[in-house]
């Protein structure tokens, strides 16, 4: 079996908000960028699974990180990529919008900053991070994991395939709809929507049934809140609702070490 043969790892990570020294510890510690931060991780591949930015204090360098081994993954034949979180969309909107309601709250600005935004973070801006995060996909369907940043409903409310949901954020973020990225933004707030039993196991199961997968990845909920547990103490990805649901927030900003995911192979259908 030639090198290209060879099936690449996939590895998952979820929020960072800012966390950058913890993040570069973790990608050496997976092998993925060596001590001078530059990609070491051959042909695996990489997802970061959305909220680069807020509640932590070096978001844009975050996201500057990441479309710098995004390229240089690519060179050597790897693959680094990232979902749309709720607040890459809160960052963008207090952007566009400032002060600006809608009159079903606050404004936009409040509303982002009531969320953990930072001034750095939206004064270091520039088109290219704007362009950047307007490209991002807000699903993806990797290794046969189906991969989100958001533990709620926002996507089947959007679309009925992966391609549809994509499409109806991209056009979103072109728009200036105050509105609607308004009523997007208190969707994607949202949680939990899967882990109630029996109805959460079998809504992660009708959303693998129309967008495809065999398990269910995502982020947006600090495991410690799920668990009842300090945040340092999560070291691994919760596994739940009869092993559909994986979440992967390690609560970064909340003082938890984080860690990456590596996805298994070989995953059987329940």
């Amino acid at each position: 079996m030639t090198m290209q043969e060879i099936t690449p790892s996939v590895y998952v990570i979820g929020d960072i908000h800012g966390q950058l020294k913890r993040l570069l510890h973790l990608l050496e510690e997976a092998h993925l960028i060596n001590h001078k931060h530059t990609w070491t991780g051959g042909n695996a591949i990489l997802w970061f699974l959305g909220d680069f930015v807020d509640r932590g204090p070096d978001g844009i360098e975050v996201i500057n990180l990441v479309m710098r081994l995004q390229t240089e993954a690519a060179a050597a034949g790897g693959q680094v990529s990232s979902l749309l979180g709720n607040h890459e969309m809160l960052l963008f909107a207090a952007y566009r919008f400032g002060r600006r309601s809608t009159g079903l709250g606050s404004s936009f600005i409040s509303r982002w900053k009531q969320n953990g935004g930072n001034k750095k973070d939206i004064t270091s801006l520039t088109r290219e991070h704007l362009a950047w995060i307007a490209e991002l996909p807000t699903m993806a369907l990797v290794a046969d994991r189906l991969l989100m940043h958001a533990d709620n409903s926002l996507y089947l409310q959007r679309g009925r395939s992966i391609d549809e949901v994509n499409a109806t954020f991209k056009k979103l973020l072109r728009t200036s709809n105050a509105l609607e990225w308004e009523e997007t933004l208190e969707d994607f707030a949202r949680r939990g929507v899967f882990t109630h039993k029996p109805e959460g196991e079998n809504y992660a199961r009708r959303f693998l049934s129309i967008f495809g997968g065999k398990q269910l990845i995502h982020g947006h909920t600090p495991i410690s809140l799920v668990v009842n547990a300090p945040a340092k103490k999560v070291t691994e990805p919760l596994i739940y609702a009869n092993e559909t649901c994986v979440n992967v927030d390690g609560g970064l900003f909340m003082g938890g070490p984080g860690f990456i995911y590596q996805v298994p192979t070989g995953l059987a259908a329940n």
